[in-house]
């Protein structure tokens, strides 16, 4: 998901998260469902006299909440582009800050790249250093960003010579 926000006429904000199908409360119901039905299911086997099939049933919702919970934690990644006159300035992280990025916006330029697979990989490159965004994005998303970022940095060309 790509945001872009003008905060005036010299400062964009581009705000960029995974696509997620689940969020929020529809999470733990979702999870909740799934672990009631397994147990309702494992309880009656149980009474029944297959006693392998509750202990066989929570490592499996153990399971599924791991990989369930590995997945959340993947779908909320944040990155944060801040563009204006003078910088550009790239943070990424979770719940918190885990990587920040500043330079001057004359020294920067913005890098449209195809890997060996064709997927587009975007960068901003200043001194050497390619700095990639939206790596977790969709290509139409990534097409998006592209076009977003193309825009802004046009528009503050444009204000900048007149």
């Amino acid at each position: 998901m790509v945001l872009v926000n003008k905060i005036d006429s010299k400062n964009y904000l581009v705000s960029l998260r995974p696509n997620s199908s689940l969020t929020g409360i529809y999470r733990i119901i979702f999870l909740g469902s799934i672990a009631l039905v397994c147990i309702t299911i494992a309880i009656i086997f149980f009474i029944f006299g297959a006693y392998l099939i509750l202990p066989f049933a929570g490592l499996e919702l153990a399971v599924l909440f791991s990989a369930f919970y590995l997945s959340f934690k993947w779908s909320s990644k944040k990155e944060k582009i801040y563009i204006s006159d003078e910088i550009v300035k790239i943070e990424k992280g979770t719940n918190k800050l885990e990587y920040q990025w500043e330079e001057f916006r004359t020294f920067t330029s913005f890098n449209i790249q195809k890997d060996k697979n064709k997927f587009m990989r975007l960068s901003f490159r200043s001194k050497g250093e390619d700095v990639y965004v939206g790596e977790f994005l969709n290509e139409e998303d990534k097409k998006v960003l592209k076009e977003s970022v193309s825009e802004i940095i046009n528009s503050l060309n444009l204000e900048q010579h007149n």
